[in-house]
């Protein structure tokens, strides 16, 4: 992510961007060996090798991590007063850092924000599902239906062969490095023999003891890099009373998706099948926060995995758990890009200060842009390590990802996308799509519409509850001959191995969204293909990556009969879906600052959609909706 993309994602999480300048730098080459340059990080040559390098961060002053007292209530979370960069107060009654900064949820209608607080129905609740259940209040659902067995444990992750990631794979072996017998014998079973490049660098710097910022891309083996080490300090920690009614939580990792924290506690689960005594926890929204209270209470949770929310959620209403976060020893922040993306700085600092001074924390991210390298400040003490695994000029996308784009009138995208996903199915039996949309609804919508045309699909969007959620990504993970139908909440981090091709439809929020939707194929060395298909008055999106290779693709042929099928099964569409959908395309082009800005021409692009659903009139929509757009006065808008 450039500086300029970071400036304005700081903007967005509701904080000014600040660019931290490094005094030092230790280089750490192919051989091991290091050595000391002066000046700032602009000005210091950075050899990023084959498995990059480790460096020391700048003076942090000395109350910047001031710990507070502790409080089983929840006061820690609670804010009081100005507060420093780096350290907090709090007072008792109080929110987890108040409401989330309103900007992120006004102004950005296409985000797909897990975590958020649940005190008022925010704009997009009302422009993605006007009566729709918020998805991120708790859901009554039977238990075990969030992904976790009925005990406690979590389910198995699928298992990566080490072929599969044999492009990322070092030489050095797990049985080279210091950890427990048990634990070797686990990642053995996992089917892990070889580290990837991004443990080897990374496992013996935190097994003895120190801070590290790792910038390492998904799917190259970051979270076992931090979980291992994390299961080696519970096992040589001393054991805890049977009998303590609030036993500390050894280790804490924080994630920016429950679909992200559920792999990760999943992988935990498979590591720790020789350590019975050793249990881990996850704790994310959409599930009732009654049966997370119960399973931490009656089973084992030295490790804890969580989301941001829910992770507020129990400080504040789970008796001693405050306390028990008095015990941790390691701070993951997994993907910390991606929780300040989302607006999560305040949570993390309120975090920060809620565990001991003493301990070890862990900063995983793809990339490293200036408000990481703030949290950095915050969070990691002065001589921490910086590990870069990702080659310079690779960050952008996959080489092996074929890239295209296609641009074509509203009318005809929905023939175009059932041509290109069926001429794709043709051209290979194994195939694996995923199908990006731009909001829930749409999203909804389009999973109808491929439905009715007979191909085998499922949808993922934020509507759903956590616990069909969880089901249709280990369905789609597993299997082969699939379609997945998704919003923005698979665009990054999550692991589906094989997919074949990416389909954009609409214009993304962002190029780092383009790229991040993108990376879910080409994962692991192995080729994909992704193509963005965009209405003429999308085009403009394309000089926004026109620094990647990606080439015109030529318009698929649509025959007469495919078109007729397509708008046959559109007819059988749920005309309810349809408005919806309607509602949800209005508000996520109304907050693009490019299309949204002629609200007269985004009303007649509105139309054009509603004529390409098959309706003969624009659903209508709401007054309150529609104010809230600053669309009351509009013509050709019909209101309800």
């Amino acid at each position: 992510m450039g500086s300029g993309s970071g400036s304005k994602q700081g903007k967005r999480a509701g904080f000014d961007v600040e660019n931290v300048v490094n005094g030092g730098l230790r280089i750490k080459g192919k051989a091991g060996k290091r050595k000391r340059e002066n000046g700032g990080e602009k000005n210091s040559n950075f050899r990023s090798k084959r498995r990059g390098g480790a460096r020391n961060s700048s003076e942090i002053s000395s109350g910047m991590r001031k710990k507070n007292e502790n409080d089983s209530k929840g006061s820690l979370f609670n804010e009081r007063g100005k507060k420093g960069r780096g350290s907090s107060e709090f007072r008792r009654g109080g929110k987890f850092g108040g409401r989330l900064e309103e900007k992120r949820i006004s102004n950005n209608a296409d985000t797909e924000e897990d975590e958020k607080d649940k005190g008022f129905k925010s704009f997009k609740d009302l422009i993605d599902d006007e009566e729709g259940e918020d998805d991120h209040e708790e859901m009554e659902e039977e238990e075990g239906g969030d992904g976790l067995l009925k005990n406690g444990s979590v389910l198995k992750a699928p298992q990566s062969s080490p072929e599969e990631s044999a492009s990322y794979l070092s030489e050095s072996r797990f049985d080279q490095c210091s950890v427990s017998p048990l634990s070797l014998k686990g990642i053995k079973d996992a089917g892990y023999e070889k580290m990837t490049m991004v443990q080897e660098e990374t496992l013996p710097l935190i097994l003895k003891g120190k801070d590290v910022l790792a910038k390492a891309k998904t799917g190259t083996g970051k979270t076992v890099a931090f979980l291992l080490p994390a299961i080696e300090l519970v096992v040589k920690s001393p054991p805890i009373a049977r009998d303590k009614k609030r036993p500390p939580i050894l280790v804490l990792v924080v994630c920016p998706t429950r679909e992200l924290a559920s792999q990760a506690a999943a992988e935990a689960n498979k590591l720790l099948k020789y350590h019975p005594s050793i249990g881990v926890q996850v704790v994310i929204g959409g599930t009732r926060l009654g049966l997370e209270q119960k399973r931490m209470q009656t089973n084992p949770c030295q490790i804890l995995v969580a989301t941001p929310g829910r992770l507020r959620d129990h400080v504040e209403n789970t008796a001693g758990f405050a306390t028990r976060m008095m015990g941790v020893k390691v701070l993951v922040l997994d993907e910390a890009d991606h929780l300040l993306d989302m607006g999560f700085r305040k949570e993390i600092e309120k975090i920060i200060a809620a565990v001991p001074k003493e301990r070890q924390t862990l900063l995983f991210s793809a990339t490293v842009p200036p408000e990481v390298r703030q949290i950095c400040h915050v969070a990691l003490k002065r001589d921490h390590e910086f590990v870069n695994t990702v080659e310079e000029g690779s960050e952008d996308t996959h080489s092996q990802v074929s890239q295209t784009h296609l641009v074509a009138p509203l009318d005809k995208h929905f023939s175009l996308l059932y041509t290109m996903v069926k001429q794709h199915i043709a051209d290979d039996v194994n195939y694996k799509v995923i199908v990006f949309c731009t909001t829930a609804m749409v999203t909804k919508l389009v999973a109808e519409l491929l439905g009715e045309l007979k191909l085998k699909v499922r949808e993922i969007h934020s509507r759903k509850p956590q616990s069909y959620r969880t089901r249709i990504s280990d369905e789609f993970r597993k299997s082969k001959a699939l379609i997945l139908v998704t919003s923005d909440v698979s665009a990054r981090g999550v692991d589906y191995p094989d997919v074949t091709l990416v389909i954009q439809i609409g214009v993304p929020s962002d190029k780092q969204q383009y790229i991040h939707r993108l990376g879910r194929t080409g994962r692991k060395g192995k080729e994909g293909q992704g193509i963005l298909m965009l209405a003429p008055w999308e085009e403009y999106f394309l000089s926004n990556i026109k620094d990647l290779p990606i080439s015109k693709a030529p318009e698929p042929l649509v025959d007469t009969e495919t078109r007729k099928r397509v708008e046959r099964a559109l007819s059988n569409v749920d005309k309810k879906s349809k408005e919806s959908a309607y509602q949800a395309w209005l508000g996520y082009y109304n907050s693009n600052k490019k299309i949204g800005k002629d609200k007269y021409k985004l009303v007649e692009l509105v139309n054009e959609f509603s004529r390409s659903m098959g309706l003969d009139n624009p659903p209508a929509v709401s007054k309150q909706v529609l104010g809230k757009m600053g669309l009351k006065s509009i013509p050709g808008l019909r209101s309800k």
